[in-house]
């Protein structure tokens, strides 16, 4: 396996050549099936220590990775409201628009958060007001809520060296 994988660092084999190696009729080669077995080896490791009860942080970790994950797929739901989540183009260069546009505007939705985000917390900082750092390493930019999904929307770019919006007081009654 150590020699395989030097011959594709060298260029000595190519990578098409390999797999017809790996493989003939659809079946592994013993050098394929030793491979196949090897990353089993990992997926083995990665589950036992997810079920494993006496050390809960590998645990938590997937989990935490897992939230995140979902919580971005929640708010491409929330964005890609229209079409319910489908793509509707009946080819594949029109499925790959719908999903660069609506990776475009998820990370437009994501980058919007993160400095107002930081803005918010910096601002508190600066009035005096304890932000622990275990706190703010907490705040996540997927959050939807104060986002208007449906309207109309103006772009245009603002005025030089205008910056960001300003932000609300929280000691200031809300009004709608």
């Amino acid at each position: 396996m150590l020699r395989v994988a030097g011959s594709l660092v060298t260029d000595t084999v190519r990578a098409y050549d390999l797999l017809r190696m790996l493989g003939r009729d659809g079946r592994p080669s013993p050098l394929g099936q030793a491979f196949t077995e090897y990353g089993r080896i990992a997926k083995t490791l990665h589950l036992l220590a997810l079920v494993d009860p006496v050390d809960e942080t590998y645990r938590r970790t997937v989990h935490r990775q897992l939230t995140i994950q979902e919580s971005r797929h929640r708010l491409a739901r929330k964005i890609f409201h229209g079409q319910r989540g489908e793509l509707r183009q009946p080819y594949r260069e029109g499925q790959e628009d719908q999903l660069g546009a609506l990776g475009l505007v998820l990370n437009a939705v994501v980058l919007w958060n993160t400095r107002y985000t930081d803005a918010a917390v910096t601002a508190l900082r600066a009035a005096g007001r304890p932000v622990r750092d275990e706190d703010a390493a907490r705040l996540s930019p997927l959050g939807h809520a104060h986002i208007n999904m449906l309207g109309r929307y103006a772009f245009t770019p603002p005025a030089a060296g205008a910056g960001l919006r300003p932000l609300r007081d929280p000691d200031q009654p809300e009004h709608d």
